[in-house]
């Protein structure tokens, strides 16, 4: 433990970690780079990058397959471990998780589902209120800088169409390990979106909890017949 948190820090502090960190980042978000990929968007050489995948597949954050295109020679696609998705943002939730399993044993699973939900109607509240009004494409841009804040990782892009509709990504689950003990999250999460735009249907489209690589919400502004 001691020497992981001391590979996060000197990640962090150096030049070579911030280019590792961005390395890790691009990779979260798309799911799988390759090293040209890589080098053309970080604006970095080949080699430089090949260097920074050898270390970061050394310590165990990255691994690569081989991918074949043609008659040509294989190419290396890369993708994150999980030790590698925990060296980006995310919620530290042990506490959480211990204190909900106690609960648990305390109270029943029920008073656990309730709190849950409780908690993101709390959360809902917030959100509303520091978003406040303005056109859909306003409160989406605040919701996903809110959520971005909170390590979420999340941004958002506009679709064609009569009717406004956004697509809000989120690269990185910040209460990942709540949501791992306890996938109800995940449902309170699509509930507390709707509850935010209340003019809008909000649809899932990507779960990470179910082996894609971010979570994914369609939404479609209702409009009045």
């Amino acid at each position: 433990m001691v020497q992981d948190t001391a590979k996060t820090a000197t990640l962090s502090k150096t030049g070579q970690g911030s280019t590792k960190q961005d390395i890790l980042r691009h990779i979260l978000k798309q799911g799988e780079a390759t090293a040209q990929e890589l080098a053309d968007v970080l604006e970095i050489s080949p080699q430089a990058t090949r260097r920074h995948l050898k270390e970061l597949g050394t310590d165990g954050l990255v691994y690569h397959e081989a991918v074949q295109n043609g008659m040509g020679r294989p190419q290396y696609v890369y993708y994150l471990t999980q030790q590698g998705r925990d060296q980006l943002p995310h919620d530290y939730g042990e506490f959480a998780v211990s204190f909900l399993h106690t609960l648990a044993e305390t109270a029943g699973e029920e008073q656990v589902q309730a709190v849950l939900e409780k908690q993101w109607q709390r959360k809902a509240d917030d959100y509303r209120q520091r978003i406040g009004e303005g056109t859909l494409q306003e409160r989406v841009e605040k919701l996903a800088e809110l959520r971005q804040a909170e390590g979420y990782m999340a941004e958002y892009s506009p679709l064609e169409g009569s009717t406004p509709q956004f697509l809000l990504f989120e690269n990185n689950c910040a209460i990942a390990s709540v949501a791992e003990s306890y996938p109800s999250v995940c449902g309170h999460e699509l509930e507390m979106f709707a509850a935010i735009l209340p003019d809008c249907k909000v649809e899932r489209t990507h779960w990470l909890y179910q082996g894609e690589h971010r979570c994914g919400y369609l939404i479609q502004l209702i409009e009045n017949e």
